[in-house]
Order: structure tokens, then sequence, then C-alpha cells
């Protein structure tokens, strides 16, 4: 039983040091013509408190995405938790909405470098169950 613990562990630790998630979106952008295809979800947390009281948080998984400059890129939003977030990406005219079971699509390129980022106007802050705010990093 020992052995396949430690087999597993070594698996897990080499999938996480070796294949990045992130390393491979990009790797699937990798000629330079192609289109960077990036996927993401809506997420919740939820919990109560010591009293009863529910609390809940949404984001967006992953939270922070890389993408090169001047890279033509499509964001795919799938909707798993909450009815509808809509959003807009700073430094962008984009402005779309993510339903519950539904994708939503995005297409942008940045053309300057900096950190960006994607906010669901429901959920801006804390008392909004959020803040669902998601980062992209532009290298």
């Amino acid at each position: 039983m020992k052995k396949i613990v430690k087999c597993f562990l070594i698996g897990i630790i080499c999938f996480f040091i070796v294949i990045d998630p992130i390393t491979l979106e990009l790797a699937e952008g990798n000629n330079e013509n192609e289109e960077l295809f990036i996927q993401m979800v809506t997420g919740e947390f939820s919990s109560k408190t010591d009293d009863g009281k529910e609390i809940e948080a949404y984001r967006w998984d992953p939270g922070t995405i890389f993408v090169p400059k001047g890279k033509d890129v499509k964001l795919s939003i799938y909707g798993v938790n909450g009815k509808s977030h809509p959003f807009y990406i700073e430094g962008t005219n984009i402005k779309d909405e993510v339903r519950k079971g539904e994708e939503t699509i995005v297409k942008f390129r940045f053309d300057e470098e900096g950190i960006y980022r994607i906010v669901c106007t429901s959920h801006e802050t804390i008392e909004q169950n959020g803040p669902m705010i998601g980062y992209i990093v532009v290298k």
C-alpha cells in the first residue's frame, strides 16, 4: 500500500512540475499565426459561519492567465456556478455575460504588456459575494 501511495504522490508532483497546465495552454498556441485558446470556468465557494449564516464567494478559475503580447486570444468561459456573471475586461471594449450551463467566448489581443482584470459586475465586492476578479497577465 505504501508503494502505491508513493507512486501516486510522485506522479502528482511530476504532473505539476513537468506538465504545468498554463505551459500547456501557451504551447497550444505556439505557432505565431495560431490563435491562443484558453478555457476558464466560474466557480463558487460556500460555507457557514459559527452562527449558521450562509456565506459564499464566486471566482474565475483559473484566477490568473498568461498571454503573450501581440497574440490573438480566444477565451472560453463556461458557467458552472451562479446563474449569471456579467463581466468586462479592463483596457478593452469587451463586455459580456456567462450563464450557468453555457459557454461564452470572447476574442482579444493585447499589444501592451500589463495586468488586465476580468471583473464580474455582479460580484465586485465582498458584500456582493466576491470579489470575482481574474487577472490576464500580458508579457
